[in-house]
């Protein structure tokens, strides 16, 4: 994987209130969805990638340079950007939650994973049934509940990840990837790194970090430098999970471009 690793974290609460800075497929895209939750991840997944994108090329991030840039899904599901319509010599992955959305931008990211998680409860069933044993143990060996819900999202977002890098997703037992995470829970401590056992007896590496409520981490196959936040990225550490889609479950119509 050439080149540097980037990242960039942005809010929902930063959404324009009209769509002049999506392209018009993407307008239309969001305009068919139905549900609150899923337009507006849809939304901040775009917003994210379109700022990171921005700030990575030196593009302007107004709303009508930002409806220059496409983020576009290929068949498997992966986000690939268009500038102008014409393909761009970087690619994105993107990950959501709670209000949040991550953007990693590099000039290869088809061996890559990112996962962003919220520090929550996590029952002992939870622990039992999607953990391995290994993982189960590495959870139950931290006092507190609190580290030990920090233990189990981050070992969950983990394989997240790496499951994205193995193109299976949520499709395979989640017990059949085991994870190895180093450092302390606390954070914000920047970059830390994690490695993953596959099946086939590959090790996939990455990253992981903890900032304030949440969690991300990073799975590669094969080696790759922690990533470098990119300027006018949001302070994870600060950052406040929000699910505003509750109050709302039904997307308001789609206002006019």
């Amino acid at each position: 994987m050439a080149g540097p690793l980037r990242w960039l974290a942005r809010g929902e609460h930063e959404l324009p209130a009209e769509p002049r800075w999506l392209t018009a497929r993407e307008a239309a895209r969001a305009a068919g969805m139905r549900f609150t939750k899923r337009r507006t991840e849809y939304l901040l997944r775009r917003w994210a990638g379109k700022q990171a994108v921005a700030a990575a090329t030196g593009i302007g991030n107004g709303l009508t340079d930002l409806a220059r840039i496409e983020v576009a899904n290929r068949l498997s599901g992966a986000p690939y950007v268009l500038i102008d319509g014409a393909p761009l010599g970087l690619d994105v992955s993107l990950t959501d939650r709670a209000g949040w959305a991550v953007c990693l931008v590099g000039s290869d990211l088809s061996r890559l994973g990112c996962d962003l998680e919220v520090v929550e409860s996590r029952s002992a069933g939870f622990v039992a049934d999607y953990l391995t044993a290994g993982e189960q143990a590495y959870v139950t060996g931290h006092s507190g509940a609190e580290d030990r819900d920090a233990a189990a999202n981050l070992l969950w977002s983990a394989k997240e990840s790496a499951l994205k890098v193995l193109r299976v997703g949520l499709r395979r037992d989640t017990r059949s990837v085991e994870v190895r995470v180093d450092g302390a829970l606390a954070g914000p401590h920047g970059w830390l790194r994690l490695d993953v056992g596959t099946p086939s007896g590959r090790r996939l590496s990455g990253w992981w970090r903890r900032d304030g409520a949440f969690l991300l981490t990073v799975a590669a196959d094969g080696a790759v430098p922690p990533p470098q936040v990119l300027p006018g990225s949001a302070d994870l550490a600060a950052a406040v999970p929000v699910h505003s889609w509750v109050r709302r479950p039904v997307a308001p119509p789609w206002p006019a471009r």
